[in-house]
């Protein structure tokens, strides 16, 4: 007798069909297994950020001689008046024309 009857055997090789089912089946069993850690509500638009304890929507009206930097400093004192600009300028839309004009209104980003 020669061997364990394993050393008989060639090794097995996946067909580029089998490598793709391989693969396909390990990511869809990582897509739920972080599905079921991470929770549905973790996506936009979850119930989470559904709550109604929100803060309620701010708004204020430019006024002559107003510059989007005071209004930024003014809405949040002592926070990076930069970050406020950009999030002023995403909330309203206006990322190809940051200009404000007098009468404008203008909601701001919540506490």
């Amino acid at each position: 007798m020669s061997g364990s009857p394993q050393s008989d055997r060639s090794p097995i090789r996946l067909t580029r069909r089998g490598r793709a089912v391989v693969i396909l089946f390990a990511a869809t069993i990582t897509l739920v297994a972080l599905w079921l850690t991470v929770g549905p509500g973790a996506l936009a638009g979850g119930e989470e950020s559904h709550r109604g304890d929100a803060a309620p929507a701010r708004t204020v009206v430019v006024e002559p001689g107003d510059t989007l930097w005071e209004i930024a400093a003014d809405a949040e004192p002592g926070a990076d008046p930069r970050r406020i600009v950009q999030r002023i300028i995403d909330l309203n839309g206006m990322g190809g024309d940051p200009t404000v004009r007098p009468g404008q209104e203008l909601r701001l980003p919540a506490r």
